[in-house]
């Protein structure tokens, strides 16, 4: 496969572009930003950084609009309306910054987050028969990728191989019934062969350090 990463500025909405955020904004974000850098902790769990990057959407951008919570064993979700029941929009997959074995990278995708995603995505897509996932995303607080839905309609929900595999795992069909057996023996060897182009979004918030923390309004 060939990885193809884009800069937020090039895949952004260009209407968004001619929206000027006000200083109350900017400000407001900056402060939620910081704090999400500055709780992150070695020492603690996946779900605590998880937990960390749930509160920082909710507060920075999706309440009282949007619910986030867990979906069964995915780790977030950003619903298109404000309550459990309405359609899941995003898929988050969130690792802690010292996780690298199993966060992807801006060279290697095939790694158990993506591996992960994947499977999440089915699950909405041919299980729950949801045509309004928009992105998905994986995040380590630090880095994050952002994938559009196409892309994954496109190289896993209209693969009938991979549903049919995908659907006999769930219906417990197959020699085990573990995710790590879907990962590694579906979905490994499956994004191994892809041979199209991957387009993704990528930024790393601690490249903007500096003028997250410069007090010059300027």
């Amino acid at each position: 496969m060939r990885l193809i990463m884009q800069p937020p500025k090039k895949v952004l909405n260009k209407a968004f572009l001619k929206v000027k955020p006000n200083r109350v904004e900017i400000e407001s974000f900056k402060i939620n930003l910081i704090k999400l850098l500055d709780r992150t902790n070695d020492t603690e769990s996946e779900e605590f950084h998880k937990n960390l990057v749930s509160d920082f959407l909710k507060i920075t951008y999706y309440e009282p609009n949007h619910f986030i919570n867990t979906k069964g064993r995915n780790d977030l979700v950003i619903h298109n309306g404000n309550h459990a029941g309405s359609t899941v929009g995003v898929i988050i997959e969130a690792k802690k910054p010292t996780n690298k074995g199993e966060m992807i990278s801006k060279e290697k995708l095939n790694v158990k987050a993506f591996q992960e995603l994947m499977l999440y995505y089915l699950r909405e897509r041919i299980t729950h028969k949801n045509l309004e996932v928009k992105h998905l995303v994986v995040t380590n607080i630090n880095e994050w990728f952002i994938f559009d839905a196409t892309l994954f309609d496109r190289l896993f929900a209209q693969n009938k191989n991979l549903v049919k595999q995908f659907t006999e795992f769930e219906g417990g069909r197959l020699a085990d019934t573990k995710t790590d057996f879907f990962y590694k023996q579906i979905a490994e060897p499956f994004i191994a062969d892809i041979a199209t182009e991957i387009e993704f979004t990528y930024f790393n918030i601690q490249d903007y350090q500096k003028p997250l923390r410069n007090a010059d309004k300027a």
